[in-house]
């Protein structure tokens, strides 16, 4: 069973959001770890059907070796992001890991990313699924 890692921090709704709409599309099919800057942001993606999650720096940086996929804000690539959240050594580990990455565009940081066109979460996330997950990915959560 493949393991996608969601990386969210301050309140957890991005991940949350994100969480809901890939057990609606794959079920049981695939296992989503929920990977929190604090225990509020773990807490709430767990509510949302993540099988297991954890928080804190080092939870993040340990796991994100073992997985399969990694989605989450672009901030979780920026050190001190998300109100300081996001660490250096989460930065890095997250960039090092040999996942695959997904970000979302959604950033509350001062960084503005050129040719991204400013959309709701809901479909960033549907297009996130539809569009951006790699192909060999789905071709294995598929069978």
């Amino acid at each position: 069973m493949k393991r996608i890692c969601i990386i969210d921090g301050q309140g957890g709704g991005i991940g949350s959001t994100i969480i809901k709409k890939l057990k609606d599309r794959f079920e049981e099919t695939i296992q989503i770890v929920a990977l929190g800057t604090n225990a509020i942001a773990t807490a709430q993606m767990l509510k949302a059907r993540a099988n297991r999650g954890a928080s804190g720096e080092n939870a993040i940086v340990q796991t994100v070796k073992r997985v399969d996929l990694i989605i989450g804000p672009v901030g979780i690539i920026m050190a001190h992001a998300m109100m300081g959240e996001v660490t250096p050594k989460i930065a890095e580990a997250v960039a090092a890991s040999a996942a695959p990455k997904i970000l979302i565009p959604l950033s509350q940081e001062n960084v503005e990313i050129v040719g991204i066109s400013q959309r709701p979460l809901p479909k960033l996330v549907q297009e996130l699924i539809e569009k951006h997950l790699p192909e060999s990915f789905m071709e294995i959560i598929e069978k």
